[in-house]
């Protein structure tokens, strides 16, 4: 799976991958399903936010409470991120998941073909 590499890093939790619509394509970890539901309001957040900031798109939203870091990555219509324990180092998992961002933005990298119904591409 996409997100397996990111569970061998020392200090995450929980791992997650969604699509625009909110919903998942991939959760690992304990607190995955939750990350997913958060990784969607955190993409509502990003795209509204850089909107009414006039800063463009946002791609990457960090955040840190006394338990746990989380870092989401926006790429294309989807939103991947990882749960850390607070305190561990971050900067695996943050190249990690550019990878997986990156992966995220080219076509046919694994994810289903979405066609119109009836037509073609």
């Amino acid at each position: 799976m996409r997100l397996d590499p990111l569970m061998s890093i020392p200090g995450v939790r929980s791992s997650a991958l969604v699509g625009e619509d909110g919903l998942p394509v991939e959760m690992l970890g304990e607190g995955g399903d939750l990350l997913a539901a958060e990784l969607a309001s955190m993409r509502q957040l990003m795209d509204r936010g850089g909107r009414r900031m006039g800063l463009g798109r946002l791609s990457r939203l960090t955040f840190a409470s006394d338990l746990a870091e989380v870092i989401a990555l926006a790429s294309g219509q989807f939103t991947v991120g990882v749960s850390l324990i607070r305190g561990s180092d971050s900067r695996l998992a943050q190249q990690q998941l550019a990878r997986i961002a990156g992966s995220l933005a080219t076509p046919g990298q694994g994810l289903p073909d979405v066609r119109p119904v009836g037509g073609e591409r």
